[in-house]
């Protein structure tokens, strides 16, 4: 596996890799990987014929009290993990790689941007599409790959890439989960062992959810009511949102035959975010 700092030299081993006709993967990170992360690694290995991977914290989609001093960072850890997966190119750019002085340049999905997680993080998504585009520019990968577990940012990508006619194809990939159903996540490492178990009330309201839905109910509200009845069980758990909404436009919807179902919330200082697609059996 080679690694490159540099956003020409990265360009150019991209550009090589897809000589020939070769499909190039593309999976970007922030590192701290686990193994949802490389899940996407392994999907994209299976689609495609060269893969590359980034690991880059990106400070413009953290807002000003939020938590990009303290993410874990392991470039080390990373790179042996991503080695071991095949990725034959990895990106671990500086701040000012990518964001040299002067840059003024932002991307940016109206609409989408200012729902679910948009609206709690109002520059959240402004930074993830500005990077990802970037990001883009620069792999040219044929195809990339993130996870379900982001499905906000799932859906505001696949938009960006269909508006700007970006030719890469969006392959979301299905959340892995923790053995007793947390959803895998860098941020799961903030948890300490008194609040670990708490922020598996996450995970059994979307499962109640689920449930109801299989039973039959396709009210949303009152899908919505039972998945908070479970978060009341748990005080410890402070809601953001509990919404159920269109996988594609992320607006509300009533019937939610086929819908997501979303939800963010904080663990003592630790916001997680899960979701789960309803569909009949």
């Amino acid at each position: 596996m080679r690694t490159l700092t540099a956003i020409s030299e990265m360009r150019a081993e991209c550009r090589t890799a897809r000589q020939g006709g070769k499909r190039l993967g593309f999976v970007p990170t922030m590192g701290a990987l686990h193994e949802g992360h490389l899940s996407l690694v392994r999907a994209a290995r299976e689609k495609c014929d060269v893969v590359a991977a980034s690991v880059f914290v990106n400070p413009k989609q953290f807002g000003p009290n939020e938590d990009f001093a303290k993410y874990p960072r392991d470039l080390e850890r990373d790179s042996k993990l991503l080695a071991h997966e095949g990725v034959a190119l990895l990106f671990a750019p500086t701040a000012e790689e990518m964001y040299p002085a002067g840059a003024e340049t932002v991307v940016y999905v109206e609409g989408l941007s200012e729902r679910l997680c948009g609206r709690s993080r109002p520059r959240h998504f402004r930074g993830v599409t500005t990077v990802v585009a970037k990001l883009f520019n620069i792999v040219e990968p044929d195809a990339a790959f993130f996870g379900q577990k982001d499905a906000a940012q799932l859906a505001i990508i696949r938009r960006m890439a269909r508006d700007l006619n970006i030719p890469v194809e969006i392959v979301g990939c299905p959340i892995v989960r923790e053995p007793d159903g947390l959803a895998m996540s860098s941020r799961n490492a903030y948890l300490s062992p008194a609040e670990r178990p708490h922020a598996l009330a996450l995970s059994r309201a979307l499962r109640q959810m689920e449930e109801n839905f299989a039973a039959g109910e396709r009210d949303a509200n009152k899908l919505i009511a039972a998945g908070k009845a479970v978060l009341a069980q748990q005080p410890v758990v402070k809601l953001d949102y509990l919404e159920i909404v269109d996988p594609a436009t992320l607006e509300p919807v009533q019937d939610a035959s086929g819908a997501l179902v979303a939800i963010a919330a904080f663990v003592g200082n630790t916001r997680l975010i899960d979701n789960a697609i309803l569909t009949a059996k």
